[in-house]
């Protein structure tokens, strides 16, 4: 399955793609060269069919657990202040994606959207420390029944021009559910409470709406906290 915002790039794809080929066989008389070229455009047509995959997942929904929002690998967990929307400080967990990464963007946790905006911005590589703040990006806040509001940031990276975010203010949403795409590299950062159980470490690999990456902290029989 392929995800609705490639749908148009594919069809572009597989259109020049196909002149190509064709174009090649009958122009091009030598067959090394002929087949090269043929080879090179069916391999340009496979990475743009990969970077648009949209694997099925169904979340097993749960209100204690904050779910990895996309694929990729953890490359920041650290406490910060989050300047935009909390002023205040929070735990950031960023998620850096490669090309070959699936780049669907889904939602962490079920809840209602009370922020979402979008920001124009440079095309700093998406590990750049400032690219949280300096990048194309936008942010969505959720109000979620046990982590209160958590807010979650997707970044364009050095290769990406255009950032789809479904997420609507007063919308209510599902755990797991699509919630816009990242083209060609980005990275997501969530903000969290400074009281949840973080489940991840650095340079962990993550699958979107699969993953657990932060808890609500319990309390056993022994008094002991649990997540």
């Amino acid at each position: 399955m392929f995800h609705r915002e490639g749908q148009k790039i594919i069809l572009i794809t597989f259109f020049i793609v196909a002149v190509i080929i064709l174009g090649s066989q009958y122009a091009i008389d030598i067959p090394w060269l002929r087949i090269g070229i043929q080879l090179i455009a069916v391999v340009f047509l496979i990475l743009i069919l990969q970077f648009f995959r949209n694997p099925t997942r169904r979340a097993a929904k749960n209100f204690d657990e904050i779910l990895a929002p996309v694929d990729g690998k953890v490359v920041v967990i650290e406490e910060v202040e989050e300047t935009e929307y909390f002023k205040e400080k929070r735990i950031q967990v960023s998620i850096f994606m490669s090309p070959t990464n699936v780049h669907v963007t889904r939602y962490p946790a079920s809840g209602s959207v009370k922020y979402s905006k979008y920001h124009p911005g440079k095309y700093l590589v998406a590990w750049h420390p400032k690219s949280s703040t300096e990048n194309e990006r936008t942010t969505v806040v959720i109000r979620t029944p046990k982590f209160g509001d958590i807010l979650y940031r997707q970044i364009a990276g050095a290769l990406a021009r255009r950032i789809v975010n479904y997420a609507e203010e007063g919308d209510n949403v599902q755990q797991g559910e699509d919630a816009g795409f990242i083209k060609f590299g980005s990275r997501v950062d969530l903000f969290l409470p400074l009281d949840c159980a973080i489940t991840v470490k650095l340079n962990q690999k993550v699958i979107g709406a699969e993953t657990c990456v932060a808890a609500v902290l319990k309390k056993n029989e022994e008094g002991e906290i649990t997540y």
